[in-house]
């Protein structure tokens, strides 16, 4: 039976929270890992890079210079690309339907599979967490602070609609993020060095890790 360490918003140790050992066996498929999360970066570009072409460019249609007796290569147009404001060689165009799909339970799995590495590794732990109790920023930097955290980048993982005074208090601490758990995408854990879930959430958490194993 594995335990996470309980903590207080001041960071005092409060208790321990267990977790079934079966729900923390880990996906034996790296590269499966891999590529959910370069399909999550894909999908993320905007694909909208877009550049003119030599027939696209608005120049003159007269020659640079004459083609004969000058002594110089001859020139076609301004709109050549070795002149300046000329059209541009193979250069990028808006793409379209470049979305890569991610099957669903590999995205489970996927995820899964990083929140029980964060586990092992024992970066994650629990934080009983009132909000109405939490009005400034410093109160939230000084728990990052105890838990010597502040230098790293943690992901919070809560009910975003319970905890509106915690996402205000963290916007201005660096490295820092509070996600919605039922918005959590892999990138967001393997971007993180450690894990915070707030207690009220902690129950997504366990749901999310026996889902991901019957599957």
């Amino acid at each position: 039976m594995a335990t996470l360490k309980k903590y207080d918003i001041e960071g005092k140790e409060i208790g321990e929270v267990s977790i079934d050992d079966k729900n923390l066996k880990k996906v034996k498929n790296p590269q499966m890992i891999k590529d959910y999360l370069v399909a999550l970066r894909n999908n993320a570009r905007q694909w909208s890079a877009n550049t003119k072409g030599r027939k696209e460019v608005n120049r003159t249609g007269a020659k640079p210079h004459r083609q004969k007796g000058l002594g110089r290569a001859r020139q076609g147009s301004f709109a050549a690309p070795q002149y300046k404001g000329g059209g541009i060689v193979f250069g990028p165009k808006p793409k379209f339907d470049q979305k890569v799909k991610v099957n669903k339970k590999e995205r489970k799995a996927a995820i899964r599979s990083l929140m029980v590495e964060k586990i092992s590794q024992n970066s994650a732990c629990v934080l009983k967490f009132l909000d109405d109790k939490v009005d400034k920023t410093k109160k939230v930097a000084k728990f990052f602070e105890t838990l010597k955290l502040i230098d790293k980048r943690v992901l919070v993982l809560g009910k975003l609609e319970s905890f509106k005074n915690l996402k205000r208090c963290m916007r201005n601490i660096p490295k820092k993020s509070l996600v919605d758990i039922a918005a959590l995408n892999g990138y967001d854990l393997a971007l993180s060095s450690n894990l915070i879930i707030i207690d009220s959430a902690f129950d997504d958490i366990n749901s999310i890790l026996t889902k991901s194993e019957k599957k």
